[in-house]
């Protein structure tokens, strides 16, 4: 596997670097938001850990910027101390997960595992649900003949819901079946995901809402 780590202060990407070698993984490193964003589209890399305060270009613009250009790739985003706007921020720009400074490494070694995972240990067999298509293996998404580009994360709820289509889903049991059970942020990440779903799958004139709230229950995928 074959890492990308985006983060200028030195002392920190030479530790991360050596420290994911150590696990047995491919990295490279880079010290600047610009450089960062040439190696991540003109390379191949399996994921990208990419911090946001970031010279020449910031992280949540290498994120947007790469997203923009069709490169898909897990983004593991850096945050600061309890930088609940960065966090959102980090999510709305495309990033599939985030990590506040400072970090334990075990714990993004974990993060790092766990979206390598998620990315590719799935079932590869096409999914429809009523105008909904996805096909797992390549990871894309059709709403009627439109198709939706999706992060890693965004892709991995949707795959958890159509997978359980008409089935009411509780935050708990999202967080568990596609973060983990030992998820220990705010439960509330789950909203921002339905709702960045719900804008990209259905838009903002789409009366037939393919993701439902169930008040006090949870969210249902439609089987209409």
């Amino acid at each position: 596997m074959k890492l990308l780590v985006v983060e200028d202060d030195k002392k920190i990407a030479t530790a991360v670097k050596r420290g994911l070698e150590g696990e047995g993984f491919a990295v490279e490193v880079s010290f600047d938001g610009d450089d960062g964003y040439w190696r991540a589209t003109e390379g191949s890399y399996d994921l990208i850990v990419l911090d946001i305060m970031l010279p020449r270009r910031n992280g949540y613009r290498v994120c947007a910027d790469l997203r923009e250009a069709g490169v898909w790739t897990p983004i593991l985003m850096l945050t600061a101390k309890d930088g609940d706007l960065d966090e959102a921020e980090a999510l709305d720009t495309g990033a599939d997960d985030y990590l506040v400074k400072p970090f334990s490494f075990p714990v993004l070694v974990a993060r790092v595992r766990a979206l390598l995972r998620r990315a590719g240990g799935r079932d590869p067999a096409p999914l429809s649900v009523g105008r909904l298509r996805i096909d797992p293996g390549g990871r894309r998404v059709w709403h009627d003949d439109r198709e939706v580009l999706l992060t890693t994360r965004e892709f991995e709820v949707l795959e958890f819901l159509i997978r359980r289509a008409g089935q009411v889903l509780s935050k708990s049991q999202i967080l568990a079946g596609v973060w983990s059970d030992e998820f220990d942020g705010d439960p509330n990440i789950v909203e921002v995901y339905i709702g960045r779903l719900r804008r990209k799958i259905d838009g903002p004139d789409d009366l037939d809402a393919t993701i439902t709230t169930v008040r006090g229950a949870g969210y249902r995928l439609g089987v209409d």
